[in-house]
């Protein structure tokens, strides 16, 4: 029997030396050392032996598995780092090429004014309030004055969830849980999404972007809103532009006003941006009116305030002169990467 186990070792390590492939290397392993291999036949005859005789065939067994599954082991490594150097040799690596260039994202032109507006009035002292875009009826119609018949309320302009819930129309509904839920005085801004239901087209979008100021405190006047939307619109469009407040009607609003500023591109001469005339149209202000006071839990005799809303799509096309709000929503890579 020991006689065996030497003979098939020999063949094993013969056989394993001539291997040029990993799979039939695996294969001998199993041929000679699996549970139904050939040592394992040849062990079956020891209950045919002596006492005496039993250990020392054990011990040959023992020399002759490790024996060959060391040539396995080594055979299967030369065979990986032949395979390894063929690939090195067949895949060079030139270090001269150029990297792959990673593109970065940046910063949306609508965010960016959302940004650069913010940190105008920020640095005047306002703080910013958010509130959701699913809204109550009362906190968007209601509170702020507007008439049952108002049509901005008709199915046909408003996206209603329900007889409760719509998605607000304006981000004056937070000016709105501002003044119910903050200690006095307020002065706030509320950048946010809004929707209507308009169909889209260069100037129109079913969602749009708005940001609106609100100022609540005692002895709080007109000529102190005119100054802060004049040194607004210096920062945001230079220190040339002027201001000019014409008469309008809002519900929540009282007096109220339509804010122009003189044309950024022509300096108020007349050019083809300001349609000849000198003067764009850029947002609605007033003084808060009594009734908006008074549904937030506010005593008009004490306070007054003033109010203010822009459309920052308007603004960011304005300011980049951009001829179609659809371009801002399409997420044209070529568009986007312009500023």
């Amino acid at each position: 029997m020991q006689e065996k186990l030497l003979n098939l070792q020999q063949e094993a390590l013969s056989e394993i030396k001539d291997m040029q492939d990993i799979e039939q290397v695996e294969s001998l392993r199993v041929k000679y050392l699996g549970k139904k291999g050939e040592i394992t036949s040849i062990l079956k005859e020891m209950g045919k032996l002596s006492a005496e005789e039993r250990p020392v065939i054990g011990k040959v067994a023992n020399e002759v598995r490790e024996a060959i599954d060391t040539a396995i082991s080594t055979k299967k490594d030369e065979l990986k780092n032949i395979e390894k150097q063929r690939k090195l040799a067949e895949e060079v690596l030139d270090v001269t090429m150029p990297a792959k260039e990673f593109k970065v994202g940046k910063k949306h032109p609508i965010s960016q004014i959302i940004d650069e507006v913010s940190e105008i009035f920020i640095g005047m002292g306002f703080s910013i309030a958010e509130g959701p875009e699913v809204e109550t009826v009362g906190n968007n119609f209601d509170a702020l004055n507007a008439p049952k018949d108002h049509p901005s309320r008709d199915m046909s302009d408003t996206f209603y969830i329900n007889d409760e819930l719509l998605l607000r129309t304006q981000t004056s509904p937070v000016q709105v849980r501002t003044m119910k839920n903050e200690e006095l005085p307020i002065k706030i801004i509320s950048p946010g999404r809004c929707f209507r239901f308009d169909a889209p087209d260069a100037t129109h979008s079913p969602m749009f972007h708005q940001i609106e100021g609100l100022v609540v405190g005692k002895d709080v006047t007109m000529a102190q809103l005119k100054g802060t939307l004049d040194m607004f619109v210096k920062k945001l469009f230079g220190e040339h532009t002027k201001t000019k407040f014409r008469p309008h009607n809002f519900p929540f609003t009282e007096p109220s006003a339509e804010v122009d500023v003189t044309c950024f591109k022509c300096q108020g001469a007349g050019c083809q941006m300001c349609k000849g005339e000198g003067w764009i149209e850029i947002l609605g202000a007033g003084m808060v009116h009594p009734n908006v006071l008074r549904n937030c839990g506010i005593d008009p005799e004490v306070y007054s305030g003033f109010a203010f809303g822009m459309g920052l799509d308007r603004i960011t096309m304005l300011k980049y002169e951009i001829d179609d709000i659809r371009l801002l929503f399409e997420n044209d890579m070529r568009f986007l990467n312009q500023f």
